[in-house]
């Protein structure tokens, strides 16, 4: 949709005509006006008929003020309205990727894959689904690093967090200082917005700051903490002397994961397998829905350089044509002075 920012400034276009007829009612003839060429033009007082400009240059000079005063109104192409990202939650994925991970006692389809690829698996999707949230991507192991800040990008955090590998922040468990570097990236925020899910399968086995510290730290500043502790309690583990029963989640510290989403007024889920994995994810979005509050906007895009040009072009036009005319016009003078002097003139 054309429309014009100032429209107002269309008056302007009458200002050559007001001119005009001002200009005939006021201004009195002094003398009389006859054709150029005329033996009586170059006696004083005497004015010509040749001096007015052609008709065609006067209505190319009209159209050129039309245009300056098109251009002076702004014309604008409103586009179609485009809906802005809604009002969502921000929300940081705090991911363990320390070695334990690595732990193939997830199935899927009758074969093992480690705990690390189901949670890329199932986030995936879950990242899919948050479209209108700001999200960000923490992975830790023994240092806790933001891996994607919080953006609308939801595409890129999921590349982000499929290329992330195990052991790229160390060997241990960092679970506190993961907490604390969240905290610091959300406590700018809407404080009814902030949110921590935080994975893990172990216990905090390195960092400057405690779990216990960096929760008290979280429930203050209003970060709300929903922890998962994934990994399957039993699983058969096959040697050279048989197989034996093992427990390959012994490690992981369920009282502390769930003491800190209860004191933030969080959540602690537990997943033994890839299907309640699923399960838990699909619950957070239930805990934590997105406000669909969406606001629109029209793009706008500025017209007024074309009339602008065009008014320049038509000008630089007509002073081509002008200055050919009058070279046309000496050049058949200057022949006919050659001719009165002769060919062996001087």
């Amino acid at each position: 949709m054309l429309s014009l920012a100032y429209p107002w400034v269309l008056v302007l276009a009458l200002a050559p005509l007001l001119m005009r007829l001002g200009k005939r009612t006021s201004q009195a003839v002094d003398a009389p006006v006859l054709p150029v060429g005329h033996w009586l033009t170059d006696l004083p007082g005497v004015s010509r008929s040749g001096s007015r400009l052609p008709w065609w240059q006067l209505l190319v000079l009209w159209l050129l003020w039309l245009l300056l005063v098109l251009a002076a109104a702004r014309p604008q192409h409103v586009g179609e309205p485009v809906q802005l990202p809604v009002s969502g939650r921000d929300m940081l994925l705090a991911v363990d990727i320390s070695p334990s991970m690595d732990e193939q006692d997830m199935i899927i389809q009758g074969r093992g894959i480690n705990r690390l690829q189901a949670v890329k698996r199932v986030v995936d999707d879950f990242i899919q689904r948050r479209e209108g949230d700001r999200l960000g991507l923490l992975l830790f192991g023994t240092e806790p690093y933001i891996q994607a800040p919080l953006t609308f990008d939801l595409t890129t955090v999921r590349t982000l967090l499929n290329e992330s590998g195990i052991g790229m922040a160390g060997r241990a468990t960092a679970i506190g200082d993961a907490i604390g570097l969240a905290v610091k990236r959300l406590r700018d925020r809407p404080q009814e917005q902030r949110v921590v899910i935080l994975l893990t399968d172990g216990a905090n086995t390195a960092g400057e700051i405690t779990p216990d510290k960096a929760t008290e730290i979280a429930e203050a500043t209003g970060v709300r903490i929903y922890t998962i502790g994934i990994g399957a309690e039993s699983m058969i583990q096959r040697g050279l002397l048989g197989s034996r029963q093992v427990n390959p989640s012994r490690d992981l510290d369920e009282a502390l994961l769930e003491r800190m989403a209860e004191q933030t007024g969080g959540e602690y889920f537990r997943a033994r397998s890839l299907p309640e994995l699923e399960m838990i994810y699909q619950s957070i979005d239930q805990l934590e829905p997105i406000e669909l509050e969406g606001k629109h906007y029209r793009p706008v895009t500025d017209l007024f350089v074309w009339p602008a040009a065009t008014a320049v072009i038509l000008w630089l036009l007509l002073q081509a044509i002008k200055l050919a005319r009058s070279r046309s016009k000496r050049n058949p003078d200057d022949r006919q002075g050659q001719e009165e002097r002769g060919p062996f003139h001087g």
